[in-house]
């Protein structure tokens, strides 16, 4: 017998790449991309923009809440999550070393009471960004292809060669790396933590390549989706999350954006 997995986060990638079942079979507008479709184009409570899906971990699981909504004059996803675990993912295909930075925009009214991502039953987040790389899985170790078996029997779906999430954390301190307590092919690394910041929009800028070499200890291959996720159902609580933009750009793109004049 398969031992029990609860972890939300272990389930959430294993769909992320394998993950079009249960997902409405609609054209693709691009699918995968190099671009990742704004939610600010959207319209507000209208259809998630370009190659943006949902996606079910678990049917055994409640459904997290998302929406587009006008925020301040410009259109946002809202998450609801009370209990429950699922997110949006967005097929892609990119060279981290083309476009290694990462940015976005996240708004955390309050963090969830009892979590804690360093311990099995309390791996919740209010609000993650989770990217799934391509690799060679049959050129690791057996105890690593093992695990992937048992995801492959429990769920249905193929894990990813490698995950990386960036959270938002309650304790653990900003650009810790928390690797997953099941496997070490998902790493977690701390964007931001603690109450400081929450009740306002923070503006994130991650070098992916650089924190895939650092979780990882090597190169990373291709990005083939990205995911946001909103998930309560290790603790049980109740929480409301915001996500704006999120965009893949050059390390040019990015320098030019940082000392652009503001308005």
């Amino acid at each position: 017998m398969l031992p029990p997995i609860r972890l939300a986060a272990i389930t959430a990638v294993a769909a992320l790449l394998a993950g079009c079942a249960g997902i409405p079979n609609e054209p693709p507008d691009p699918w995968p991309s190099r671009t990742v479709a704004a939610f600010s184009l959207a319209s507000p409570n209208g259809a998630l923009p370009g190659g943006w899906r949902p996606w079910r971990l678990s049917k055994l699981k409640k459904l997290t809440s998302y929406e587009l909504v006008d925020y301040n004059g410009s259109v946002v996803v809202k998450a609801m999550s009370a209990a429950s675990a699922s997110g949006l993912m967005h097929p892609l295909d990119i060279d981290p070393r083309e476009l290694p930075i990462l940015q976005w925009r996240w708004k955390v009214p309050q963090l969830i009471p009892g979590a804690n991502n360093k311990r099995r039953n309390a791996e919740d987040a209010p609000v993650r960004v989770v990217i799934s790389f391509a690799g060679d899985i049959a050129s690791l170790p057996p105890e690593d292809r093992m695990f992937f078996d048992r995801i492959r029997a429990l769920t249905g779906h193929e894990m990813p060669y490698a995950t990386l999430m960036y959270i938002w954390e309650n304790r653990a301190p900003r650009g810790s790396v928390i690797p997953n307590p099941h496997s070490e092919r998902v790493q977690m690394i701390v964007a931001e933590t603690g109450e400081t910041l929450t009740g306002t929009w923070k503006l994130e800028s991650q070098n992916v390549y650089d924190d895939y070499k650092r979780a990882f200890g090597a190169e990373p291959g291709r990005i083939k989706a990205i995911a946001i996720m909103t998930d309560t159902d290790n603790t049980g609580a109740s929480v409301e999350a915001y996500y704006g933009d999120i965009a893949f750009m050059s390390l040019r793109e990015a320098e030019r954006i940082s000392t652009a004049p503001r308005r």
